[in-house]
């Protein structure tokens, strides 16, 4: 054997090693990586709106590298519940109707209530928290009752904004702001909140939104600052607390297992990955966008339009208004087995935001930079 020959013989047989490991690590068979992955053709449908919201932009990037990591493959993106709302879209999955979803968790309740068990605002209160909901054994709980009772597979977790917040003609910043206006809602659990607030809650999809804020049939709607991107001119005013105050509710990236099963052992590796490789780039732009759109809108004075970042003063009045309303809704909305989890979550999450300060999280000192071709702030 000469020395180009014992050089390419080195390669190769480290490569094998790297892929022996990877298989070990996922649990999948080392036999599936000498298969070819085979074309697949999915919908991908999602109740947010599209770009430049950071999982619109997310699912558009999926959508472009599904081609060059699995030749021939298409996914068919579906914004806004263009083709399912997310109750619909869950009984799809469960049945075969469909193949992903990138679902806001609590907005499946009505379809299974144990999804509330990971719900709800004032619980995860700083980004490391928000970022580390899949170590939380309520989390862990619910992918493995959806794998079991609803065939339904989780790969993990998008995030919602970490500026989550209000938008829309008038600035809502304080209790007293809220009483008698109609504002959409993300969903069932923050309606508690706007209850408390003496508000009234209206759940809509997003893709009626705009058109409801010009009609004056919403006043205003909770929201996160990607998506008020898309509703800047209906609702100027954008009000944010940070993370889990106004809202706290979670993206999950989940697909049919009754199509998931049927693929080859090397078509789901290499759509794992993919999936992988898209929520991390979901996180990045996610607080990306928040920061940038943030630079561009924010104001310090209520009084003028533009994002309003809260006081510790100003959270502590909203969230002393809303007092336990939303576990309390949450537990009469569950069966007696899940209440235990609504408790176990509330106390998993406050304990994620006392060891995970603000400012502490590798999100937080992310360079967005690299992601400034990527975004458009309008």
């Amino acid at each position: 054997m000469n020395r180009n020959q014992m050089q390419r013989f080195g390669v190769k047989a480290a490569a094998a090693i790297f892929v022996a490991a990877v298989a070990v690590t996922l649990g999948i068979p080392q036999s599936a990586y000498a298969q070819e992955p085979q074309k697949v053709v999915l919908r991908f449908a999602a109740d947010i709106a599209p770009p430049p919201h950071p999982a619109g932009l997310a699912m558009k990037y999926f959508a472009e590298r599904l081609p060059q990591v699995i030749p021939g493959s298409e996914a068919r993106l579906y914004f806004a519940g263009a083709l399912y709302t997310i109750p619909e879209a869950f009984e799809a999955m469960r049945q075969g109707n469909l193949e992903m979803t990138w679902m806001q968790i609590g907005k499946a309740a009505p379809v299974d209530p144990w999804m509330m068990t990971v719900v709800g605002p004032g619980v995860m209160t700083t980004v490391g928290a928000v970022d580390s909901i899949e170590k939380t054994k309520t989390y862990q709980m619910l992918v493995e009752r959806l794998a079991k009772n609803q065939a339904i597979k989780v790969f993990g977790t998008g995030q919602l904004s970490f500026g989550m917040g209000v938008g829309g003609k008038k600035r809502y910043a304080k209790p007293d702001d809220f009483s008698g206006r109609k504002i959409r809602s993300t969903g069932p659990v923050e309606n508690a909140s706007l209850d408390a607030w003496k508000a009234n809650p209206v759940v809509m999809g997003f893709g009626e939104v705009p058109t409801a804020l010009e009609s004056g049939v919403i006043d205003g709607l909770i929201t996160s600052i990607g998506a008020w991107l898309s509703v800047r001119e209906q609702a100027p005013y954008y009000t944010t607390g940070g993370a889990g105050v106004f809202a706290g509710d979670y993206y999950m990236v989940s697909a049919s297992r009754r199509w998931w099963d049927r693929l080859s052992p090397a078509t789901q590796v290499a759509l794992q990955k993919l999936i992988a490789e898209t929520i991390q780039m979901q996180k990045e732009l996610n607080w990306c966008v928040d920061k940038l759109t943030y630079e561009k809108y924010g104001t310090k004075d209520p009084s003028k339009p533009g994002i309003y970042w809260m006081n510790p003063r100003e959270v502590a009045a909203m969230t002393s208004a809303v007092g336990d309303a939303s576990t309390r809704y949450v537990k009469s909305k569950t069966p007696p087995e899940a209440r235990p989890w609504v408790d176990q979550f509330v106390k998993e999450g406050r304990e994620l935001s006392t060891q995970h300060p603000a400012g502490s999280s590798w999100i937080e000192k992310l360079d967005c930079s690299k992601h400034a071709s990527k975004i458009v702030i309008r």
